[in-house]
């Protein structure tokens, strides 16, 4: 498979191009490379690549995605658009660009396959689900072909008709004299809507809409791995098409939840532990919880706060590839604030062997530490 080009290169904006930049970019190229007008080799798959970059960037969420991981965050495929149909959302500017030529762009939408319109849910995820991975059942409502009509608007036992404005083309024409000459001007016809069919007796169920209201339940599998801003694509998920197009698809947003504990940087999740001065100074064996249960780790004598002691692959799954982040346990010295009488009578004893010298001291602080631990 060839490589594919840059998005931001094909319609030659910047990476930090409004989306007006990005939108009069479109426009100027769409024009260019039309088939309708360009005749010349190569100008075809100029016109199918120009409206693939422009569906990615001319989207936040799929921008978004795309400048983070690539091609391959929001599935391009090259050649991705064989027709008018499959350009969804483009219809109106092809419509405003060619309506005025002679050309069919508006009409042939409206009448060809369009395809359904996408659906974005969100859901919300505990920090184990999202680590883990896990099976969700989601219930939605979206649009779909009108199980008693079937998608044509009548009422059963009847039919649409020829449009008598437009005689079924969709399109009104009309010749108009200019400091030119003639030319035929091409619109929409207004009786139809562009759909060439005129229903007398609209279906009693979606009213001549072609298309109900349906709730769903959906089960969507959640990966291993997956953070806040995550998007999942269910293909065919989102609403149906008219005129035999093909269905939307369905985004899944997630969101996780924070944990009481465990704090995520990465791959690598990050927990704090307490110790009392006597662990800290005398060293210990102590507990740490793990995403999979607790897990003993050895304190060494004189131990500090801030201290960090790293647990390799007891962090989180990769999203794109095997293996799995760390776990990062940060010692924390707890410095008693009641102390019995007993206690207090210790420590005044300890406190006599130790002095009382301050020293300044010139310690790291705690994320130098932890981008020491990082390789930061």
């Amino acid at each position: 498979m060839p490589t594919k080009r840059d998005y931001y290169e094909i319609l030659g904006v910047s990476r930090n191009a409004s989306q007006d930049d990005i939108k009069k970019a479109y426009r100027r190229l769409a024009l260019q490379y039309h088939p309708d007008r360009n005749k010349e080799p190569g100008a075809e798959e100029r016109f199918k690549e120009i409206n693939e970059a422009y569906e990615v960037l001319s989207d936040e969420d799929k921008r978004s995605a795309y400048d983070r991981f690539g091609h391959a965050a929001v599935g391009g495929q090259p050649g991705g658009f064989s027709d008018f149909g499959d350009l969804g959302g483009f219809s109106d500017i092809f419509e405003e660009f060619f309506s005025g030529f002679g050309m069919r762009g508006g009409a042939a939408t409206r009448r060809g396959p369009r395809r359904g319109e996408d659906l974005r849910y969100d859901l919300t995820l505990t920090f184990e689900e999202a680590v883990f991975g896990c099976e969700k059942e989601i219930e939605l409502t979206r649009l779909e072909t009108c199980p008693v009509c079937h998608g044509s608007g009548a009422e059963p036992g009847t039919s649409p008709v020829r449009c008598p404005q437009c005689n079924g083309t969709g399109e009104v024409r009309r010749v108009q004299q200019s400091i030119l000459g003639s030319f035929v001007n091409v619109t929409t016809c207004p009786r139809c809507q562009g759909t060439g069919e005129v229903v007398h007796s609209p279906c009693h169920e979606c009213r001549g809409a072609k298309q109900v209201h349906v709730p769903r339940r959906i089960s969507v599998r959640i990966p291993p791995g997956v953070d806040t801003g995550t998007q999942i694509r269910l293909s065919g998920e989102g609403e149906t098409g008219l005129h035999g197009g093909p269905r939307g698809n369905l985004y899944v947003v997630l969101t996780v939840q924070p944990h009481r504990y465990f704090k995520r940087r990465g791959d690598d999740i990050i927990v704090e532990v307490a110790i009392n001065v006597a662990q800290a100074a005398l060293g210990d064996e102590i507990e740490v919880p793990t995403l999979e249960g607790p897990e003993k780790i050895a304190i060494p004598a004189g131990t500090q706060t801030g201290r960090i002691f790293r647990l390799r692959g007891r962090g989180i799954p990769h999203l794109r590839y095997d293996g799995r982040g760390d776990q990062l346990v940060v010692i924390q010295v707890a410095v008693p604030t009641q102390l019995t009488a007993e206690q207090r009578r210790l420590f005044q004893e300890l406190a006599k062997t130790l002095g009382r010298e301050v020293i300044p001291q010139q310690d790291k602080s705690f994320f130098d530490r932890l981008k020491e631990v990082l390789g930061m």
